[in-house]
């Protein structure tokens, strides 16, 4: 079976798991990347995320995380869901925690794809990753080709739109590579002047510690600085104004994953519920949902500051 061949063969099984988009490209050294990941961190923009200081090397070439790496697979798995909640003054959550938890949803179609390679190809050096180890996710879809990555630092396809969750499949097997397309933002800045905390602060730069998702998911066991009073936007998990006032989202369309769609419960929650919801119910309404990552504690302290 010669590259082309096996190429397809992989990127066939992905489609019909469920992934979306499907790019290959040189495993290595992102040195720009780097670069520029550096810069950020030395401008604390990553603010309390210390994870993000940890392994620098394996962040920035994957040859480090698996040796003598030849291709990265890079796969997007769409999640946007046209529902909404019902009550429009109720405390929001981003879209793309509706459902469960992308990171075991997709990592288990990550296994399997990654099974099949081994099946046919025989015991290569493989791993995968679903937005859960040292990978810089966004830069490897742009360099396969899968997007762009946009001024809000988002990546975004140039049919589908950024509601995309990203995984890859770093391993030793020469792939067929796909070629990078351009940066498509134009002049427009629509996300930048949205953003409702300013965590823009220039086009592709995001200040992390100023953004909402941050505020309400990554800091943990702090109150939120009252700088940011009045101006989350009635976020009370992640945010999503810079993909929502994207003009590239007019092509998304709806997922086609039963396990990403929201419970009626969620979307039936009023802003009362919201606000006296106890712990029982926050385990019952989030019992597979990536919500628990901010545990019950936090999401009451992110619902107490936007009423307070």
């Amino acid at each position: 079976m010669n590259i082309f061949q096996r190429t397809k063969l992989i990127k066939d099984k992905a489609f019909y798991l469920g992934f979306s988009h499907v790019g290959i490209s040189k495993a290595g050294f992102l040195e720009k990347e780097a670069r520029n990941l550096e810069k950020w961190l030395n401008k604390n923009y990553h603010g309390k995320m210390s994870y993000m200081e940890n392994y620098f090397d394996l962040r920035t070439d994957t040859t480090k995380l698996v040796p003598d790496a030849k291709s990265v697979i890079t796969l997007l798995f769409n999640y946007y869901n046209p529902n909404k909640q019902g009550d429009a003054t109720a405390p929001k959550i981003s879209m793309y925690s509706y459902g469960n938890d992308y990171h075991k949803v997709i990592k288990k179609k990550l296994r399997t794809l990654q099974s099949y390679i081994t099946d046919n190809f025989g015991d290569i050096s493989i791993r995968g990753f679903v937005d859960s180890a040292p990978v810089m996710d966004k830069a490897w879809a742009e360099k396969s080709g899968l997007g762009w990555i946009g001024k809000h630092s988002n990546l975004i396809n140039k049919d589908k739109g950024s509601y995309f969750f990203i995984a890859e499949l770093i391993l030793d097997l020469e792939l067929e590579t796909d070629l990078p397309i351009k940066d498509y933002c134009g002049t427009c800045t629509k996300c930048i002047d949205a953003c409702p905390t300013d965590a823009i602060i220039e086009p592709y730069v995001v200040d992390g510690s100023k953004c909402i998702s941050y505020l309400t998911i990554e800091l943990k066991n702090e109150i939120i600085p009252q700088e940011f009073k009045g101006k989350m936007d009635n976020w009370m998990f992640g945010c999503d104004v810079c993909q929502q006032v994207c003009p590239w989202n007019k092509f998304s369309t709806p997922h086609e994953e039963p396990l990403f769609n929201p419970s009626i419960d969620l979307l039936n929650y009023t802003k009362k519920d919201w606000e006296e919801i106890n712990e029982e119910s926050y385990k019952q309404l989030f019992k597979h949902s990536a919500v628990k990552r901010t545990k019950y504690k936090g999401l009451k302290r992110n619902i107490n500051f936007l009423k307070s």
